[in-house]
């Protein structure tokens, strides 16, 4: 079946379609498709690895077909499982609405939000009764519920494994029903749960879905999948500067996987910059990123800025923090604190690691212990890493 240029566009990197030739059928057939995305609303900051699907579905909706974002603020009490060892924690439906709304906001970097439809799945989860709930459990047997192999995983090993996350695949699939989607796409850790609504579908006697599943993209640290919680992600809500410092960093090994999965740069132009010089082809990519989340001249500010300080220069346009007088005693602070009241780390542990990886510096100086008190010298800087300056002033 003849594929053309718009389909193929959309389809760039998809892992596994199911079924292929149903799905060209109907992107061929000319009427517009419910494509639908469920997101998981546990952490509200989206990152590149969110963006390798929202930017196919953006090529969908390009084409014409309606996007349905679902919010699952009702799984999400929950706690969906995928990949995990142990049962996630849940979230409130307060909580989960909060953050919900927070990538609403961040999701319009990369869709038409005005053009998609926006939903939260307790809409109808959420008036379920138990007789509804007990209909919808008797359409999967526990058999096929552990093909899932997280699920099995843990039961072999004698995890706990509660029966309210056998409930997660069913309510995430019945999504798919409530919305009666023709497509559904997700990352490659939800092909179960995905096919679960296919097969649901089909059981209520609906069209079933189509299925399309796309990579995991791997993070900074070239080990695991792309994570806030992991620190090895790209956020597309950072500043230009922490992010074009943040694309640098991506392992020479799986920057070819980034310009594929993230820009629309194409992969033979893509593998051409990286065999010719792998540092060029890095700041190529590091200045495409921040012109798609950003802009072109914040593109060139990064640039500018990120040579200045890989020259061993102190950037001009730093933030400044001030710290009050009671912070300090006799004029002297911990660097842990220092660093946790700049807010170059999280916490005073993460301080801790941060210098013990020699990733600190005071006014260009190597910290070398984690324990060292600080004498303030009047508009210090205190430096994270190559990329994150502070300017500390003491009020």
């Amino acid at each position: 079946m003849h594929i053309n240029d718009e389909i193929s566009f959309a389809l760039r990197g998809a892992v596994q379609i199911f079924s292929e030739e149903s799905l060209l059928s109907r992107l061929q057939s000319g009427k517009k498709l419910k494509i639908k995305l469920g997101a998981d609303p546990s952490r509200p900051d989206l990152h590149l690895g969110h963006a390798v699907v929202l930017r196919r579905l953006k090529a969908m909706q390009d084409m014409g077909h309606e996007i349905i974002f679902v919010v699952g603020d009702f799984t999400g009490m929950i706690g969906d499982p995928s990949g995990k060892s142990k049962t996630r924690p849940k979230l409130t439906l307060e909580e989960t609405r909060a953050n919900g709304e927070s990538y609403m906001r961040q999701v319009g970097k990369i869709l038409d939000a005005d053009k998609a439809t926006i939903c939260y799945n307790s809409d109808w989860l959420g008036v379920m009764n138990f007789a509804d709930v007990v209909t919808l459990a008797s359409k999967y047997t526990l058999a096929r519920m552990l093909e899932r192999d997280d699920f099995t995983k843990r039961f072999k090993d004698n995890q706990p494994l509660s029966l309210h996350e056998l409930l997660y695949p069913l309510a995430q699939g019945y999504d798919s029903v409530a919305l009666n989607a023709d497509v559904e796409v997700g990352g490659t850790d939800q092909t179960f749960n995905l096919l679960v609504g296919r097969e649901l579908q089909r059981d209520y006697g609906q069209t079933p879905q189509e299925v399309i599943t796309f990579p995991l993209l791997v993070g900074l640290d070239g080990k695991e999948k792309m994570s806030k919680s992991l620190n090895n992600y790209i956020g597309i809500d950072e500043p230009p500067a922490a992010m074009y410092e943040k694309a640098m960093r991506v392992p020479d090994t799986l920057l070819l996987d980034y310009f594929i999965l993230t820009t629309d740069i194409q992969e033979t132009e893509a593998r051409a910059a990286i065999e010719r010089d792998v540092v060029k082809a890095h700041r190529t990519y590091a200045g495409e990123i921040v012109r798609m989340y950003h802009s072109a001249d914040a593109a060139e500010e990064a640039a500018k800025r990120y040579t200045t300080v890989a020259a061993g220069s102190v950037p001009v346009d730093m933030e400044t923090v001030r710290l009050k007088a009671d912070d300090m005693k006799d004029g002297t602070i911990p660097v842990c604190d220092l660093l946790r009241l700049t807010g170059l780390a999280p916490s005073n542990s993460e301080a801790r690691r941060l210098v013990q990886g020699k990733g600190v510096k005071i006014d260009g100086v190597v910290v070398e212990d984690a324990y060292m008190v600080v004498k303030y010298a009047g508009g210090m800087v205190v430096s994270r890493g190559k990329g994150k300056f502070v300017r500390v002033e003491v009020e």
